[in-house]
């Protein structure tokens, strides 16, 4: 039996239309956009033509578009830069307890640099606690903040536009990696962050958008007029990465609600499994993610034992799958923090592949029950 992949949160299978726009550019796109002969100049036509569909998408100038090397590349430039481009304002970064592990590496480094990081609480669904938000606020008067627009384990959509209200002036850098392409971007932000994976694009391409009010500062060792040391452009993935969420966005609302319909099976039939929580808020919430826990199981069995049965899913903190270290994600919601499983659907992903998956859960469960002699 064919597996069924159901890991598009962390890398999503390439849509058709990033594998066209792939072809055709890695056959007229290999030259050095830099150059002024007539591959280098037809290289830069497509780069220019990517980042404007990308800016006409999100509805921003083409100067406002820059491209990264990953989505954390895009994160670390994006915060940093912001950082350095307020200096004179102050040095404080803020981020909620639920961000993604690049958010917290650049806090950690901002830190050991002489800069001040904080956190701020989520509740139980994973959604910023705004009241709290204006305590810290008001205490330590930030410079940078950070907030993803929804969360990246749990799916659960953050209040991106009160975050913006209650922060101001302070610069607001939101991670959108798992929303573009499945929801409209929120308003608020200052600096803008994405993941080509994640919406069907090529890895290796990551987007950083900075709004032209905002003070931004290229925060690496560049030559003069270099928007982001990035080296060579990988130009092929850039177009295929513009031109598929290009198409994700056309798509959106009908795989929204198709992908929702799908999403809210799971959850209804993973609750009805003894023992099991699904975590995350269940109505403010991407379409594509369902996360689950599970008291009397690490995570990794429940993986292997699932991919075992024809179906790949995460297991443990998604940014540090390779270890199953538990989830400082919903460690921070105050919910179990291992023993925990995420599934998350691509466009790609049928009504009988969940079907199979919602049949196949509750006797993957038993068994390792039986197999771990828990008595419920």
């Amino acid at each position: 039996m064919t597996s069924v992949y159901l890991d598009a949160a962390s890398t999503a299978p390439l849509h058709p239309v990033a594998k066209q726009a792939l072809d055709v550019a890695m056959a007229d796109g290999w030259a050095d956009p830099t150059k002024l002969h007539g591959q280098g100049r037809r290289a830069q036509q497509l780069l220019d033509a990517a980042r404007g569909g990308v800016a006409e998408v999100l509805d921003v100038g083409d100067d406002e578009v820059r491209f990264t090397h990953s989505g954390t590349a895009a994160v670390h430039s994006g915060l940093i830069g912001a950082l350095e481009g307020n200096r004179r304002q102050g040095n404080v970064l803020i981020h909620s307890e639920v961000e993604h592990s690049s958010v917290l590496h650049a806090a950690a480094w901002h830190e050991q640099r002489g800069g001040r990081a904080f956190g701020f609480p989520v509740d139980r669904s994973g959604r910023v606690r705004l009241d709290r938000l204006r305590d810290v606020v008001a205490e330590v008067a930030p410079t940078v903040v950070a907030a993803q627009s929804a969360n990246h384990e749990v799916g659960t959509v953050q209040p991106v536009a009160e975050i913006a209200d209650i922060c101001d002036p302070a610069v607001l850098v939101v991670d959108a990696a798992q929303s573009l392409g499945h929801m409209p971007i929120p308003s608020g932000w200052s600096v803008l962050t994405g993941s080509a994976r994640k919406w069907g694009g090529p890895a290796g391409v990551g987007l950083l958008v900075v709004d032209k009010n905002t003070r931004w500062r290229n925060p690496w060792p560049h030559d003069p007029g270099q928007p982001l040391a990035t080296g060579a452009v990988n130009l092929p993935a850039i177009v295929a990465a513009a031109a598929s969420l290009r198409a994700m966005i056309a798509e959106r609302d009908a795989n929204d609600r198709r992908l929702r319909r799908l999403t809210d099976l799971i959850r209804r039939r993973a609750a009805e499994i003894g023992w099991v929580e699904v975590v995350g808020d269940p109505h403010e919430r991407l379409p594509h993610i369902v996360t689950f826990s599970y008291p009397f199981e690490d995570g990794e069995p429940m993986l292997l034992a699932l991919d075992k049965a024809g179906f790949e899913v995460s297991a443990g903190s998604s940014c540090t799958a390779a270890t199953i270290r538990p989830s400082h994600v919903l460690e921070a919601m105050g919910v179990l923090s291992h023993g925990n499983i995420r599934v998350s659907l691509h466009r790609g992903v049928t009504d009988d592949d969940v079907e199979r998956f919602t049949r196949a859960l509750p006797a993957v469960m038993k068994q390792l029950r039986d197999e771990g002699g828990v008595v419920e």
